[in-house]
């Protein structure tokens, strides 16, 4: 079985011999923590050894790695703390752990495994020439590396083989430059948000948007090495990538509204405004019924290690977390579908696990075939107050059957009004049909993620798996109203394909974005004080109409009104909430790190989209604010955001050199 992709980067001067690479110092492993443990034989109990340890965790700028000793000993030294994820592969064998690493701590980590046939390590190498001073060498990014059976079909899709030797170093045998595939991926044009004017549009109207899919996707450009394309970024995704201390909503309320408003860090002069919404959260324990499908895309162009490879792996950690109460299956879908593991109880772990490891990429796309078999298997299995949910895990190319945009969002829209709901999860690159995706996913009430590693696979299906699937609040809609005496004009910072007529806001038949239990929508404007000057086009004097007089209320100081419509998740009638945003701004290095931490990814978003909007701001200043707003960073996310964002700006330079 393939293990998850990773991409990084490794120079080899050929004048310059293994012993001169650095090291990790002797401070920084006297300091960290470590991770040790034993790897044997599940039947024999003899130690297993050559076994390949990997080591993820958001903490780590890349993913480590070793293989254990005569005595099937693994060690991993002077780690940071985090939330890791331990994988061991040998043979056939491929069992994870998940555990939680304090400062300072060593802790141990045991694995039965059975390696039934012989492995090797293979990887697609792209080789360029370097120069350093008088010496020539190569610099090689290894682009992907997994464990591949011995005379499987797999290994021959690629063309290079690594050995890894215990001290870590790296010997590269027959390289040569695979040809890549055509890039086929797509995105929707994103026409980026102006200035308005509040005299000529006081309400700005969007759908509230749960998805982190873009941010995982421009992870994985940098990761291998080049800026995404702009459409790519979708800024408001970017921000909702990361947890942020709202208070949860007071009894009888499905939402709780916070505000806040400072100093625009990248536009002197300018206000930055920042709206959050956030759910309640429930125990694991009252986490319902989960009634889950899995709708499989196995066609050909499945077949390559970060695809269904990687799925297969992330899968296995769902199964780990089942309860007896929930049920899995497996819809599989390329030239035709059909059921791969029909409904099947949390407690038949290893029956669930036989079926993952049976898929096989083949043939063309039959999307819309396996949709309707998929639904069909969900409904006849239906959770009464339960989670009841298809997951629909692709690279995006429908090729088969019904592909047309409208023909497929009909028919979610269509099977949604049953109670179940559709997640979508992409994967790979070349072929990845983003735009499709996110749709797909916004008309089947669900949320759309982009799967670029194990450690992003655990973020969304083992911890975002459970109470996160439980819809609250249906169809959410935020509306805000400019007071017209305080704000010239203002800007919404992303959510371009989320705006809704103003006359939606209101009509509950319109549909909108659903969050789950313990979700957190935030939301950005950049605003304009009134006597300060605007890049906004005002309006024309009018024949007909004279200007708009200002109520009593508009001298109170108010920069805004928030208002907040959802529904309950078993009602079609939508409840109201309203909130006015007052007071001085705060210097930014008053705020909250909160809204210090979203405004250093908002530029990102807009440096990367190269924003006309961006103002001052840079990657250096995005990485210092980033940083000086890390706070205390759970799991790990703020800390691997401020990596990304030095990688880029590497990238960014070169771009520019």
């Amino acid at each position: 079985m393939a293990i998850c992709t990773r991409l990084f980067q490794i120079a080899l001067l050929l004048a310059v011999p293994t012993a001169a690479l650095p090291v990790q110092g002797a401070t920084e492993l006297a300091q960290g923590a470590e991770i040790q443990g034993l790897v044997r034989h599940s039947k024999t109990r003899d130690p297993v050894k050559g076994a390949l340890v990997v080591l993820t965790c958001p903490c780590l700028t890349a993913a480590r790695e070793t293989t254990t000793d005569d005595n099937g000993h693994y060690s991993f030294e002077g780690l940071p703390p985090g939330a890791y994820s331990v994988q061991v592969l040998a043979g056939q064998a491929d069992v994870s752990k998940l555990l939680t690493l304090p400062a300072r701590a060593k802790v141990r980590a045991n694995f039965s495994v059975d390696p039934s046939n012989e492995f090797r390590r293979v990887v697609r190498v792209k080789s360029t020439p370097v120069r350093q001073g008088t010496a020539v060498g190569r610099e090689v990014n290894i682009e992907e590396f997994r464990n591949v059976p011995t005379g499987s079909a797999h290994s021959r899709e690629f063309t290079s083989v690594v050995e890894s030797s215990s001290a870590g170093g790296v010997s590269l045998g027959g390289i040569r430059e695979p040809s890549e595939p055509p890039n086929r991926e797509g995105y929707a044009h994103l026409s980026e948000s102006a200035f308005i004017d509040v005299g000529d549009h006081p309400l700005s109207t969007f759908s509230a948007d749960v998805d982190t899919a873009s941010y995982s996707n421009v992870r994985r450009f940098i990761g291998q090495g080049q800026l995404p394309p702009p459409d790519a970024v979708r800024i408001e995704e970017l921000v909702n990538y990361f947890p942020y201390a709202y208070a949860p909503p007071v009894a009888g309320r499905p939402i709780a509204v916070h505000w806040e408003v400072a100093e625009c860090p990248w536009s002197p002069g300018h206000v930055l405004a920042r709206v959050g919404l956030q759910t309640r959260a429930i125990a694991a324990k009252d986490v319902p019924k989960r009634n889950l499908v899995f709708l499989i895309d196995v066609s050909g162009s499945m077949g390559e290690p970060d695809k269904l490879p990687l799925l297969q792996r992330s899968m296995m950690l769902l199964v780990d977390q089942l309860r007896s109460q929930d049920t899995v299956a497996i819809v599989v879908y390329a030239g035709a579908s059909g059921v791969a593991l029909p409904p099947t109880s949390g407690r038949e772990k290893a029956k669930i696990r036989n079926a993952i490891a049976e898929l096989t990429p083949d043939g063309s796309t039959n999307g819309a075939a396996g949709i309707r078999e998929a639904y069909a298997l969900a409904r006849a299995s239906f959770a009464k107050r339960g989670i009841n949910r298809v997951i629909l895990a692709t690279d995006g190319d429908f090729n088969v059957g019904t592909t047309s945009e409208g023909d497929l969002t009909r028919l979610i829209e269509r099977q949604r009004s049953s109670g179940v709901f559709l997640s979508v999860l992409g994967f790979g690159r070349g072929n990845v049909q983003d735009e499709t995706m996110e749709l797909l996913a916004d008309k089947g009430n669900g949320n759309y993620a982009y799967i670029d590693s194990l450690h992003e696979a655990r973020k969304v299906l083992v911890e975002q798996a459970g109470a996160t699937l439980v819809t609250v609040a249906k169809d959410t809609k935020l509306q805000v109203e400019f007071n017209p005496e305080k704000v010239a004009s203002y800007r919404l910072i992303g959510y371009e394909n989320r705006k809704l007529a103003d006359e939606d806001f209101d009509d509950d038949r319109k549909d909108a974005g659903d969050m789950g239990a313990g979700h957190s929508v935030t939301a950005l404007y950049e605003v304009v004080p009134v006597g300060v000057a605007s890049s906004a086009t005002t309006h024309a004097k009018l024949r007909y109409q004279s200007e708009r007089s200002s109520t009593a209320q508009a001298k109170a100081g108010e920069w805004m009104t928030v208002k907040v419509r959802s529904k309950p998740a078993d009602a079609s009638r939508s409840e109201l909430q309203e909130v006015a945003m007052r007071g001085v701004p705060l210097a930014i290095a008053d705020a909250s790190e909160d809204l210090r931490f979203a405004a250093a990814v908002a530029q990102y978003g807009m440096l990367l989209r190269k924003s006309e909007h961006a103002g001052n701001a840079s990657f250096a200043d995005v990485a210092r604010q980033a940083k000086a707003a890390r706070g205390a960073d759970t799991g790990g996310y703020r800390r691997e955001f401020e990596d990304m964002v030095r990688d880029t700006m590497r990238l960014a330079d070169r771009k520019i050199d």
